[in-house]
């Protein structure tokens, strides 16, 4: 048992409640409060001794973890937080885990060795528990991907962003919309396709379980996707797809087919990528500010390192709809 957990069995509380008291949360009762702070002082738990103020060994490197280097996406993000890193004096190390849960402890077990200084985590393969509970002694900041309300967070309301997308193609007339989404392990994943099941809701669509097909956020699961919607009875007339990669995959599915992109199918993406403006035809997207979103994790990330910050901050940057080549302006 580790000393925060010492700390939560003696409380009788979550490792997650006192992690909220030693970030000075508001959210918690002034009684359990108490009873974490009784339980630290009676197992002399004593986290800033190697954490987030009075580290002796201070590296000045900072984990980027992010689950592949191979998609572009996180590319400008890690610009943007080198940009900040380097400003202010900090290495980087790229951490990549490949969705890997065992890679991604492995790295963030330099923060325990004293190896590292803090984190930006761009994708979480660990549970909420186990994130926090790194997260009550070293700084760490959730990019993109966040899963604990009780730690720093940067991103960009998914859920909105993905209603509005949706919306659009039901402002243009279609009713027949197929959502390519990922399987339920990432945030990301799960506030999207809820945006799409609340735009369809608001405008009165059925939702259609069989327009709903689940994949990962890479090419080959959008090209898969696409050819298991192409087998329904049922052909959509509009695929949303939850990232540009996806959305590309599925372009190309189509394209196999002889179906035409966007005069028989509209397709959707999101993320916004180089790719997506070269490719043929242009992809309509959701375009994320991913370099901004990276160079203020890393501010975010700075603040906790400096001990400027005690409480969690929780920061959501606007998106936009940009429209190309890839979805009809008009359905009849």
């Amino acid at each position: 048992m580790t000393p925060i957990q010492e700390v939560a069995k003696r409380a009788n509380v979550s490792v997650a409640t006192v992690s909220r008291v030693l970030n000075d949360s508001e959210k918690v009762k002034e009684e359990t409060r108490e009873a974490v702070l009784q339980a630290i002082k009676v197992t002399n738990y004593s986290p800033n001794l190697s954490g987030r103020i009075l580290r002796r060994n201070k590296t000045n490197v900072v984990l980027i973890l992010l689950p592949t280097i191979s998609n572009p996406f996180y590319s400008k993000a890690v610009r943007g937080i080198r940009f900040v890193a380097d400003k202010m004096g900090y290495l980087t190390m790229i951490c990549n885990t490949e969705s890997n849960r065992d890679k991604e402890g492995k790295y963030l077990d330099l923060l325990k060795y004293k190896q590292a200084d803090g984190a930006i985590i761009m994708s979480q393969e660990s549970s909420i528990e186990e994130l926090e509970e790194i997260g009550a002694i070293h700084p760490v900041v959730q990019c993109f991907e966040y899963k604990s309300e009780n730690l720093s967070y940067v991103s960009i309301d998914n859920e909105k962003a993905a209603y509005e997308a949706v919306s659009y193609l039901i402002g243009i007339g279609h009713k027949k919309i197929a959502l390519v989404g990922c399987n339920p392990h990432y945030s990301s994943a799960e506030q999207r396709e809820a945006g799409y099941k609340r735009a369809l809701h608001d405008a009165n669509i059925e939702l259609e379980q069989n327009l709903i097909v689940r994949g990962d956020y890479g090419f080959k699961s959008g090209y898969r996707c696409a050819q298991k919607l192409l087998k329904q009875n049922v052909k959509p007339t509009a695929i949303f797809a939850i990232s540009d990669m996806q959305a590309i995959g599925v372009i190309k599915a189509l394209k196999n087919k002889n179906i035409k992109v966007p005069e028989d199918i509209s397709v959707f993406g999101f993320d916004n990528i180089s790719f997506s403006m070269i490719y043929d035809p242009g992809v309509t997207t959701v375009s994320q500010p991913t370099y901004d979103i990276g160079a203020k994790a890393m501010s975010v990330l700075i603040d906790l390192l400096d001990g400027k910050t005690r409480s969690s901050q929780h920061i959501l940057l606007k998106h936009r709809l940009i429209i190309r080549e890839s979805t009809r302006t008009t359905v009849e």
